[in-house]
């Protein structure tokens, strides 16, 4: 009986949510209705969701350096040497590692993520990182990845490897992080060689092929309960074979110099690559996802300047307050460097 009471509450939210971003084939079973699907519901968000992107990206593409937005359309990133002039970067690096500051951390597997946020304290601390996120150049090619003229969030991260023997790194395995498109780039302070764990990426497959839309279908149809937590809550892992059937390369390993920026839409399938050897590198990463079925290209209250800065302390304390609703996987390690580990 409350169980039936819930779902009747429940329902007009459920609904909703199929006009969103929602993405959880566990948390709503609209989404996860093996009947809707089997009709094509999910195909149909998904296409939905791909012409609405394609669309704002048009109406974007001109403030983008045809370079950088060339390589973007076929691969589904850019890789960007040299971003910053070389004496700039040098201090900048110098500040960012120097820099004193609140940090959490999250281990998955092997791994320790650690994010600082990039917040008003440590914009005015630093105020060539102010200079580089506000560079027009950059900031247009972050809203054409993202589809909105949206701005990311900001974090200096750390990821350290090899730590204990935590098991498998969830971020290892090929995934796509959504059923449409999203920004995530990242600004390496330091070179991430092949053994290190890069970044790796399948060029082409942010594409929404005919073979791309029938694995959807067919992932679609796949019994929530049965599969993976992670590709039921949204996040679908793919394997090698999975990628021969769609007609797609590899997962490519992206070893890089420092001073490299790299900025991908993580609806093609991607990963970290497995690190053979122990060690830390730290980057500005940024991010931002939107509901994908707006017709506009602005209109995000949040990211007006003053607001924009403050958002990651804000939804960092919302979840510390709701943690028992929410979850809360980001846990405070006190004032650090980027770099600093016990």
């Amino acid at each position: 009986m409350a169980s039936s009471f819930v779902k009747i509450l429940m329902a007009p939210v459920w609904l909703v949510q199929l006009a969103t971003g929602a993405k959880s084939f566990l948390d709503n079973p609209l989404i996860g209705s093996h009947t809707l699907n089997r009709r094509g519901l999910h195909v149909a968000r998904v296409r939905l969701a791909n012409a609405m992107c394609l669309w704002r990206r048009r109406r974007l593409a001109k403030a983008v350096r045809a370079d950088w937005r060339e390589a973007f359309d076929r691969d589904g990133f850019v890789a960007i040497p040299n971003i910053i002039p070389d004496e700039e970067f040098a201090a900048l690096r110098d500040a960012i590692l120097g820099y004193v500051g609140d940090a959490r951390e999250m281990q998955q597997g092997d791994a320790i993520t650690r994010r600082m946020a990039i917040d008003p304290t440590m914009l005015q601390a630093i105020p060539a990182l102010r200079q580089l996120l506000d560079r027009p150049d950059i900031k247009a090619l972050q809203h054409y990845a993202a589809s909105y003229r949206t701005t990311p969030l900001h974090y200096i991260q750390t990821i350290v490897s090899k730590i204990g023997d935590g098991g498998a790194d969830p971020q290892e395995t090929m995934h796509a992080d959504s059923f449409h498109a999203s920004l995530k780039s990242w600004l390496f302070l330091n070179p991430v060689t092949l053994e290190d764990g890069p970044f790796a990426y399948v060029r082409g497959s942010h594409r929404f092929t005919p073979e791309r839309l029938t694995w959807e279908y067919n992932r679609s149809l796949a019994d929530p309960h049965a599969i993976d937590r992670l590709s039921a809550r949204g996040s679908p892992r793919i394997t090698a074979h999975e990628l021969e059937v769609m007609h797609l390369p590899p997962l490519e390993k992206m070893a890089v110099a420092a001073n490299t920026l790299v900025v991908a839409d993580t609806v093609g399938f991607h990963a970290r690559a497995p690190s053979l050897v122990g060690g830390e590198r730290v980057e500005i990463w940024s991010y931002a996802r939107r509901n994908p079925f707006l017709p506009w290209l602005g209109g995000d209250l949040l990211s007006v300047p003053g607001l924009a800065e403050r958002r990651i302390g804000w939804v960092w304390a919302l979840r510390d307050r709701f943690e028992s609703l929410m979850g809360q996987p980001w846990k405070p390690v006190g004032r650090r460097r980027p770099a600093d580990f016990d």
